[in-house]
């Protein structure tokens, strides 16, 4: 669920995308083009990932050790990455979505099985991870865990003097303005329905209608609705607190240590993002091969100490400073967990009246 999208990685690793069919990733690169890549002595594997969620070396260390070219795309949301997959323009080979969104895709068919024979790294996944992942995947058959966490507040302990223990104090007209709130349906509505004393993944209409009026109501406090800057706005200090991904928070404290993060006592989000291999896939075991290196202790330490998400690798976190590991904001305990849950996939009515609510809600005036 990676929100952060980085210039630079997208220029060293879309350029060869600016070519091709139709509708375009996140890193500005068009979404066809891969198919014009030349193959490394074992051939490709066409990669489709959110940005900056990979640590650029484990790429070319990858190609090093295999002989596999890597094909790579970047998106920017689960809402953008899946009508790229369903129209089947390019033929990815693993993608790595969100739990409520590999459950619609599983439900409308664009994943296949994945073989874990392939996979033996799989030992080192979480047994409480794995398990987590059947809320969306039943059997466990078609993801492979990456990365986890929680949807909280980060907040500048500077300019807050409350305690930052609920989502109530999104609402408080002492921090008006120097609010963010995340462009987001889905996360933005974690608050008013925790406050609501209801369930995340909710769609009745009159307990939405509630939430939207929450979140209308709030809106003259907003700063702005944003994505990738609510990093750069909370390490610069343009703003008191924001709706913020747990994974986040180890980069913005390394830039400003006067931040902190809380998961509200209400409760709120723990996703979990996997690795999938699409239905389409042409190259189904070189991705089984990628899934599998990226599950190498090593490799998912790596990737941890760059993204900087909780890495389910039981592996990896035996190589992880104790003090980092007791850290609740990057390794969430059950207490914690216990007052979140995952999303679900609303089906196509739930989406529809989110959807409705959440344009109304952006057109609201703000008196």
């Amino acid at each position: 669920m990676k929100k952060v999208l980085s210039l630079t990685l997208t220029l060293a690793l879309s350029a060869s995308f600016l070519e091709g069919c139709g509708g375009s990733s996140a890193g500005g690169s068009e979404s066809g083009s891969a198919d014009k890549q030349e193959a490394g002595s074992n051939g490709v594997v066409k990669v489709f990932n959110w940005g900056e969620y990979i640590d650029e070396d484990v790429i070319d260390l990858f190609e090093e050790e295999t002989g596999i070219e890597v094909i790579y795309d970047m998106f920017d949301t689960n809402e953008e990455m899946y009508p790229i997959i369903e129209a089947g323009g390019v033929a990815y080979d693993a993608i790595c979505p969100s739990d409520y969104m590999i459950e619609k895709m599983i439900s409308n068919g664009l994943l296949q099985e994945i073989n874990f024979d392939n996979i033996p790294n799989m030992k080192y996944l979480s047994s409480t991870i794995m398990e987590g992942s059947k809320a969306f995947d039943p059997e466990n058959k078609y993801s492979v865990p990456y990365t986890y966490g929680t949807l909280g507040i980060v907040y500048n302990t500077t300019m807050v003097d409350d305690p930052v223990d609920s989502w109530n104090i999104l609402w408080n007209e002492k921090y008006a303005k120097d609010i963010l709130m995340y462009n987001s349906v889905r996360d933005a509505f974690v608050a008013p329905l925790r406050l609501l004393d209801a369930d995340i993944n909710c769609t009745d209409d009159a307990t939405l209608r509630q939430a939207a009026d929450m979140l209308i109501a709030e809106k003259p406090l907003v700063q702005s609705y944003v994505m990738d800057q609510i990093k750069d706005l909370m390490i610069s200090g343009s703003a008191a607190m924001a709706m913020c991904y747990s994974g986040e928070i180890l980069a913005m404290q390394e830039e400003n240590e006067d931040l902190a993060y809380a998961v509200p006592k209400e409760g709120s989000n723990f996703f979990i993002d996997s690795w999938v291999i699409p239905a389409n896939a042409e190259n189904k075991e070189n991705a089984e091969a990628w899934i599998n290196f990226l599950n190498r202790p090593d490799i998912a330490l790596k990737n941890f100490e760059y993204i900087t998400y909780s890495t389910p690798n039981t592996g990896a976190q035996e190589l992880i400073d104790e003090e980092l590991k007791s850290n609740p904001a990057v390794f969430p305990d059950e207490e914690i967990l216990s007052k979140c849950n995952i999303f679900h996939t609303l089906g196509t009515e739930g989406d529809a009246k989110l959807n409705d609510l959440w344009l109304e809600i952006k057109g609201a005036a703000v008196n």
